[in-house]
């Protein structure tokens, strides 16, 4: 792959970026947005930013650093950057065992404490193009329909606005919705109208169910309500330990006592310092 990256470079009349050039880049774009871009990733970048420097009419690599470094680009170029090297990979019901547990563990105890009183309040945290806040949805739709009285309110968060633009008009090709049942592609989902496309889309009720918004997780944030069920899954994997940490005190902040974290199979919090204990595999509840 590195091979064939590095051929389109050439061949797209661009000079490679420096080692200090990469180093410089890497060290901001950890300052801003805690995403660890080690060295291995250097060619992927360069031919990610590729379409910047045309969209852009820059010669090369180096025009790019001194406007993206200036005041203008800051406050202009620092969300397209973001786009180019966040990768997106995600599906309808991924780790599905998570699901099962905020139905038979989480919303019977919530709903048993709180009852009609209150809508229970759940973050989706890196919500890349939306199919995991879908899927809460649909999630806790299913379990009001059994139990009347239940409302729920759903924030889902990235820091791309392009896969927040492609979260909030929710179409999808028809092979994401591989692990749902018959039934609830049928309740929850449209199909095009034009058949040879093979895309669906949420009805309007799910759409409007959830709050999309940008957030950098490392800018200060909080929230006017404490959160009983945070989902941030596959997300921590492209921060360094210490931002790891510093992100997941921050949850805790924003998490009522008694709430719930959901984080990836492939993460860890062991040997953190947090107010957490473990419910089920990477899920844990505020102590």
């Amino acid at each position: 792959m590195a091979a064939v990256g590095a051929a389109t470079i050439r061949a797209s009349g661009l000079a490679s970026m420096t080692d200090k050039e990469f180093k410089r880049l890497s060290e901001f774009i950890h300052s801003e947005v805690g995403i660890k871009l080690p060295s291995s990733k250097k060619v992927m970048v360069e031919a990610r930013l590729q379409k910047r420097l045309r969209t852009l009419g820059m010669p090369g690599y180096r025009q790019y650093y001194e406007f993206l470094f200036s005041p203008r680009g800051l406050d202009e170029e620092l969300v397209h950057l973001i786009d180019v090297i966040t990768t997106n990979t995600t599906e309808f019901f991924r780790e599905p065992r998570h699901f099962e547990v905020l139905t038979q563990d989480v919303l019977p105890a919530w709903r048993a404490a709180y009852g009609p009183a209150r809508p229970f309040r759940l973050w989706s945290a890196g919500c890349s193009t939306g199919e995991e806040p879908y899927t809460l949805s649909i999630v806790l739709s299913e379990f009001a329909l059994r139990m009347q009285g239940f409302r729920f309110s759903i924030m889902a968060t990235d820091i791309s606005t392009r896969v927040l633009s492609l979260a909030k008009n929710g179409v999808y090709p028809e092979e994401r919705l591989a692990k749902m049942s018959i039934e609830l592609k049928r309740r929850y989902f449209l199909r095009s109208k034009d058949k040879s496309r093979k895309l669906v889309r949420l009805i309007p009720e799910l759409r409007k169910s959830i709050d999309f918004r940008r957030l950098n997780f490392m800018e200060p944030f909080s929230f006017p309500e404490p959160i009983d069920t945070i989902f941030c899954r596959n997300v921590m994997i492209y921060f360094d330990r210490a931002t790891q940490e510093q992100l997941l005190q921050k949850f805790c902040m924003q998490l009522r006592p008694g709430g719930f974290l959901f984080i990836g199979h492939s993460e860890s919090l062991t040997g953190m310092d947090l107010p957490l204990r473990q419910h089920a595999p990477t899920v844990y509840k505020k102590i």
